[in-house]
């Protein structure tokens, strides 16, 4: 953001600039520190263990707009 105290949200245009910059160097250190190549493997271990039916059942139900409300 700009360092004008006047204006604390100033205009960026089509899109906010800085938090695009912020998401992309998150995203960047994310992906560099090993989290999600383990928790892709989390997903697989799971998807091929005993409960593996019931996900693939939910992810068809949910891609059919059938998810169940946890309310």
């Amino acid at each position: 953001m700009s360092d004008d105290k006047s204006n604390p949200m100033p205009m960026q245009g089509e899109g906010a600039y800085d938090a695009a910059r912020k998401y992309d160097a998150e995203q960047a250190a994310f992906a560099k520190s090993g989290k999600a190549e383990a928790g892709g493997k989390a997903a697989k271990d799971a998807l091929d263990g005993p409960e593996g039916a019931e996900l693939e059942r939910a992810r068809i139900e949910a891609g059919q707009g059938k998810a169940k409300s946890t309310d």
